[in-house]
């Protein structure tokens, strides 16, 4: 009894795994066939097969590397997935990510946050992450009016203070030291301030990293929340089964407990200024609305807000410092400028009594061409969103052909396509010569003699494809917070320049180390740090005029 007991259970296994080795043969061998639709691209034979070699390599934080190097390898369109494709043709762009072109793909599946423990993430819609294009355009109104022109001045007001704070205490650092010279993890004082405005523009101000440090491991948090994500946004399949798995989520759940937290805080106090959540329920028109759009948007303010502004005026920095010419160039124009301007002090408090949103500094800032340049090629290297910009034709669409002069591709429904800001940044059709090197005058109106890179000659001509550069996407699905975000990074960066001179601190750091250590998860980390030494300039009792 026992021996047919054996048989039959031997008998019923080597069944099940004749049945499945049958079956992954099959599905392995159709993906590889000339039958399979998008066949006739290129790509390696692993990730035709399965996207879990996508997952392996996103674990290891190097994803825009790779892509980088499939597209060296492979051209411009390159199959990186069963069902998918990975795109640096920049004809493609406004037929992929424009106002005619397709919704989000099966990626954000993979990505999405759950609020609350009680709620489903199948019921759950966040602008980021929303796939259907009618609701990400009903979700995305209230985000598009908070950032408009009035309320962006609101914001403006609440930037200036933060300004200071960190003008002060990176002053403070240098004075404290008979020589004058402090050192400083600049990537560290840049990320605390980053989250502190963050916190002021959507939470009524509930964080002061700058003043008491990181103390509730905020940073650390947001972190190791996006680390499970930007695996799982490969394999959407399996992110249900790994949400439920506690020790897994661990990261992901006490990041979404922090931001609920500070969501149900926001609604429930005295507001004395107005902030992002106040300016998305006005556009709402429904006062019975602010809540649940505070705590929908909580994850992605945070994110969005502080994540990758920090990152970006990091790469710039460490960019400027890589190459003393361009930093002295950019000191020099912030100098004149606000000279012949006469733009007030902002590294002393005092000096918040002499602003006021009428003053438009920001028209200032728009109007220096090295500044903008130096953001704008800072963005270029370093997209804060390097590989992740994914799109699939609608449901009940059958399709969707994209075509440019040179090259055409049908994508069938069911199929998805990336485009890679990161890969589209470097590629020499756009960005030549030298696209790998920091050239802020490659934005200039006409070819001057170049800083860095190896191009000294007066007569450089550029090739700067602006409809190539996509650092906050385009389209629709764009990010709707990119006028504060520039408007932020050009006050840090012209502030930082007019009052301190700054080179890397050598004697600790090997400046390798910080394009080494940067991951992409799915929006990129700089894991490494910035040690700098610093001097104060003074600026205000030499010249009669200071600082912004």
């Amino acid at each position: 009894m026992v021996e047919n007991g054996y048989t039959i259970a031997l008998s019923t296994g080597c069944a099940y795994s004749l049945f499945y080795t049958v079956l992954l043969a099959s599905v392995i061998r159709y993906r590889l066939s000339p039958s399979h639709p998008l066949a006739k691209y290129p790509g390696p034979t692993i990730m035709k097969i399965t996207k879990i070699w996508a997952a392996w390599i996103a674990y290891g934080g190097r994803t825009h590397v790779y892509m980088k190097a499939l597209h060296d390898k492979y051209g411009p369109i390159v199959r990186i997935g069963p069902n998918e494709l990975s795109t640096s043709e920049k004809g493609f762009i406004p037929q992929i990510l424009g106002s005619q072109g397709m919704p989000k793909g099966p990626l954000w599946d993979g990505r999405r946050f759950a609020q609350t423990d009680a709620q489903k993430l199948e019921d759950y819609d966040s602008v980021v992450d929303v796939r259907d294009s009618l609701l990400h355009a009903q979700l995305r109104k209230p985000w598009n009016q908070a950032f408009s022109a009035e309320p962006v001045k609101d914001y403006e007001l609440l930037l200036m203070p933060r300004i200071v704070q960190i003008l002060e205490i990176l002053k403070g650092t240098c004075l404290h030291h008979q020589d004058g010279i402090g050192r400083v993890n600049m990537a560290k004082w840049i990320s605390c301030f980053a989250f502190d405005f963050m916190g002021d523009v959507a939470f009524g101000g509930c964080f002061e990293l700058m003043k008491e440090g990181d103390k509730d491991r905020c940073l650390h948090n947001m972190e190791a929340a996006l680390h499970l994500v930007s695996i799982t946004q490969h394999v959407p399949w399996v992110s249900k089964v790994m949400r439920n798995m506690p020790l897994v989520n661990r990261a992901m759940a006490r990041f979404i407990k922090f931001a609920v937290e500070k969501a149900l805080a926001r609604y429930n106090m005295e507001m004395k200024r107005k902030d992002l959540f106040y300016h998305m329920s006005e556009a709402s028109g429904d006062p019975e609305s602010e809540l649940p759009i505070i705590v929908s948007n909580a994850l992605l303010a945070i994110v969005a807000g502080s994540d990758t502004v920090s990152f970006t005026l990091s790469c710039v920095l460490y960019l400027l410092l890589s190459n003393p010419a361009s930093y002295n160039r950019l000191q020099r124009e912030v100098d004149e400028t606000f000279e012949k301007c006469g733009i007030p002090a902002m590294d002393v408090a005092e000096s918040m009594d002499s602003f006021s949103p009428q003053a438009r500094y920001n028209e200032v800032f728009s109007s220096m061409p090295y500044l903008n340049a130096v953001i704008n090629e800072g963005m270029r290297l370093f997209p804060a969103v390097p590989t992740a910009l994914q799109r699939a034709p609608a449901k009940g669409s059958g399709g969707k052909l994209l075509k440019t002069e040179s090259l055409s591709i049908f994508l069938p429904e069911g199929n998805a396509i990336v485009v890679p800001p990161y890969v589209i940044h470097r590629d020499p059709r756009y960005f030549s010569p030298s696209p790998d090197s920091f050239i802020p005058e490659r934005w200039l109106p006409s070819p001057t003699p170049s800083s860095s890179g190896g191009n000294d000659s007066s007569a450089t001509k550029f090739e700067t494809s602006r409809d190539a550069f996509i650092p906050f996407s385009v389209g629709q699905q764009n990010c709707a917070g990119r006028p504060l975000a520039v408007i932020e990074m050009r006050y840090l960066l012209a502030a930082l320049t007019r009052n301190f001179d700054m080179e890397f601190d050598r004697e600790v750091y090997n400046v390798t180390q910080w394009e080494d250590k940067m991951e992409d998860r799915f929006t990129c980390h700089a894991k490494g740090t910035l040690p700098v030494t610093m001097k104060w300039r003074g600026v205000a009792a030499k010249s009669g005029n200071v600082v912004a």
